[in-house]
């Protein structure tokens, strides 16, 4: 670019060339000289997030008597405007950057300033609006940026993630009623057990799936004690004592979330333990829907040489070499979606260890991992639901098959003939290719109809003990 497409900005270092229609000033391209090594950029959620802050904050110093109002009136403007992600072109920081996300509060701070500027009919880069003393008042990096990353975190959780979990229990829920009347086998170290109902399978799937959901809940409860207010170190330095408790007033009306001012500054700006809890609840979450979609994909296995218990729906072709081939594409995606989360918990947890002192230096990185595990896991959620789960079908006869040769329905003989007994007719029927009952009903080891009656799968699906009665060698 010649000459004529920079502007010259000034910060404490001294010069700086910026391109002339940038809204970022001169710290912002410090920071785009010193770290170009990544594409990774912040996303939408936390942008807006800024905006939110930057906009109740300026509301809170005009009521406070601490900014003038026509001048705050501009910054509102503009921070709606960065809000509304008409700016977001001008947010072009590397997430590997400073710590603390300085150059990133910076960044909106010099964005707000100027795109005000322009506003108030004035000329970017000229400090009419100054990013400091103006749309920083009350505030410091070391409070924002963790603000930024809980508001954003608790916007994005009840607004994407918790609908998307939502629709996907009520899509297990729905099928596991559906499906209750099957009986089939049960499964654990991946060999026969005793039966269960298809329908309760899916009652566990969708059990998980709100258990995800509580825990959320409670980390989004966690998630919303903020530190704005801290400033530099915790103490409030530079800020009116009701600074904090008006604008966070202000973020809780304009999201609708039950934000508050942090109990202890110093834990919530001196740490991020509050973002490694919460990514806890996300990790646990991927680990539950990996356990599902693991599942999905083995029930379904065949058609012919697998289980084949259920069937998913045939979204696309499986294979550029085998006719006809039909894959678990969404549970796969599911499972590569939550191997993502699980790896952003592993960094988030050493992002948490990079708390020293009165700061945690790990905050950029720890924002993208949270906020990308939030918008993952939130797509998958919604993709298993309306792409797999919607359109399983269950395959009744095979469920049945399969459960007849299940050896394990001998464990309903033992309360009557013992557990060495069943285990022998387990074996014997075992090594001769037959069933539990045909080699029961050949040893005679009780009446037929008793036998039937104790072997009746759909009892064995509930508590108790099959026939009822006394146990072998009871009076």
């Amino acid at each position: 670019m010649s000459e004529a497409g920079y502007r010259t900005e000034k910060d404490s270092l001294g010069e700086m060339k910026v391109p002339s229609d940038a809204l970022w000033g001169a710290q912002t391209q410090r920071a785009v000289e010193n770290f170009p090594i990544s594409d990774l950029r912040f996303p939408r959620s936390f942008i807006a997030a800024m905006g939110m802050i930057k906009r109740a904050s300026a509301e809170t110093n005009v009521d406070l008597g601490l900014l003038d109002a026509g001048l705050a009136g501009d910054i509102i403007g503009a921070a709606t405007e960065v809000v509304e992600g008409r700016l977001d072109r001008h947010f072009v920081l590397d997430i590997f950057q400073t710590g603390s996300g300085t150059s990133s509060n910076m960044n909106a701070n010099e964005v707000i300033a100027n795109r005000a500027i322009q506003l108030r009919g004035g000329t970017i880069g000229s400090k009419g609006v100054h990013p400091n003393d103006h749309v920083n008042a009350g505030q410091s990096s070391n409070d924002v940026i963790p603000t930024a990353m809980q508001v954003a975190a608790c916007v994005e959780i009840d607004r994407s993630l918790l609908p998307a979990l939502r629709t996907l229990h009520g899509a297990l829920a729905a099928k596991a009623v559906e499906f209750d009347g099957i009986v089939k086998s049960g499964r654990t170290h991946l060999m026969d057990a005793t039966p269960v109902r298809l329908g309760q399978e899916f009652g566990g799937f969708a059990a998980q799936v709100e258990q995800g959901m509580r825990r959320l809940a409670e980390a989004a409860a966690d998630l919303a004690e903020l530190p704005l207010g801290g400033t530099a170190v915790g103490t409030g330095i530079n800020t009116h004592p009701e600074f904090a408790s008006r604008t966070i007033a202000r973020l809780a009306a304009a999201t609708g979330l039950p934000f508050r001012e942090a109990s202890n500054h110093f834990e919530r700006q001196a740490t991020r333990d509050t973002v490694v809890y919460a990514h806890g609840a996300l990790n646990a979450l991927a680990v539950s829907l990996t356990k599902i979609a693991n599942d999905l994909r083995l029930l379904a296995s065949g058609p012919r040489a697998g289980l084949s218990e259920i069937t998913l729906p045939s979204i696309q072709p499986g294979s550029s070499i085998m006719p006809g081939k039909v894959n678990p594409v969404i549970p796969e995606a599911v499972t590569m979606v939550a191997a993502q989360v699980m790896g952003n918990h592993t960094m988030i947890t050493l992002g948490g260890v990079g708390s020293w002192f009165e700061l945690n230096v790990m905050m950029p990185i720890m924002t993208y991992g949270l906020l990308q595990s939030i918008s993952l896991l939130a797509s998958a959620s919604t993709v298993l639901a309306q792409k797999c789960v919607d359109g399983i079908t269950a395959n009744a006869a095979r469920c049945q098959e399969l459960l007849e040769g299940n050896l394990s329905l001998a464990t309903a003989l033992a309360p009557k003939i013992g557990y060495d007994m069943a285990a022998a007719i387990a074996k014997e029927a075992f090594a001769r290719g037959m069933t539990a009952r045909a080699v029961a009903l050949e040893k005679q080891v009780l009446p037929e109809d008793e036998l039937n009656e104790l072997l009746d799968a759909r009892a064995m699906t509930e508590p108790g003990i099959p026939g009822g009665g006394a146990m072998p060698g009871g009076g």
